[in-house]
């Protein structure tokens, strides 16, 4: 059985080295060169499909453009970044979530109890939780691509709530400028959600937006309790945010 699979391992890796050199293969070539049947083939590029090793097509396959791998695997961090923040909430948290996509991504994964969330996000209305899990929009100025809601009755609203903790989605992060937003009439409620959060604060950001830095500061660094990034976030810059005094929160593939 081992002996089957490491064929058929080195069979897909072989195939993979074909397609360094020539980027689109097809199934009754790839047969003949293996002397393996269409079907084997088939099931072997539906494997490095499903791994996001190529894309299929009619008759063949094409390796994936490295654009769509880089935007696949920070997707995947953001994934696996969502998930362990969701691990951070406890029962009967009140939670802050801003605009980011990434720290919405949080609410599929909840599963404790008594938990209410307080966002500005208008995608929460769609987005899946758990019975557990209550949400209150902020209201406010309707947003659009983001479906962000801003503005002074935001303001007014969150002035008066405090939230056990808060995750927060940004732009960029940095030693230098702490946590950036592309969006100006976010940063106040940004600083709201960071400022009214009784516990804990955690900044959530995959590589791509470490050590950068965006138009407006939402906050400085000494006001970041707490960052969860990835594995291939670059250390020197994550070495200067721990000497500021922030925890980093790293996840990794496969845990």
């Amino acid at each position: 059985m081992k002996r089957e699979r490491a064929y058929v391992d080195n069979r897909r890796n072989k195939i993979l080295e074909i397609m360094e050199a020539q980027p689109e293969v097809k199934v009754e070539e790839l047969a003949k060169t293996f002397e393996v049947s269409p079907i084997t083939i088939r099931r072997d590029l539906q494997y490095l499909e499903d791994n996001k090793k190529l894309v299929r097509f009619y008759g063949g396959a094409s390796v994936k453009k490295k654009e769509e791998q880089i935007q696949d695997e920070v997707k995947l961090y953001r994934t696996l970044i969502a998930r362990y923040a969701a691990t951070l909430v406890e029962d009967g948290d009140t939670i802050f979530i801003n605009t980011s996509s990434n720290a919405l991504g949080m609410l599929e994964y909840i599963d404790k109890q008594n938990v209410t969330v307080i966002t500005n996000n208008g995608r929460a209305i769609n987005k899946e939780h758990k019975d557990g899990i209550n949400v209150i929009l902020t209201g406010g100025e309707l947003r659009y691509p983001k479906e962000a809601m801003v503005g002074d009755f935001a303001i007014r609203n969150l002035q008066t709530v405090y939230a056990k903790k808060s995750f927060v989605g940004c732009s960029g992060i940095s030693e230098e400028c702490g946590m950036t937003t592309e969006i100006a009439n976010e940063v106040n409620i940004n600083e709201l959600m960071i400022n009214n959060a009784l516990k804990e604060t955690y900044i959530l950001a995959d590589h791509t937006k470490i050590g950068k830095n965006s138009s407006f500061i939402s906050c400085t660094i000494e006001k970041i309790g707490n960052l969860i990034t990835d594995e291939l976030a670059p250390a020197d810059q994550l070495e200067l945010m721990r000497e500021k005094g922030v925890k980093i929160h790293i996840v990794k593939k496969g845990e």
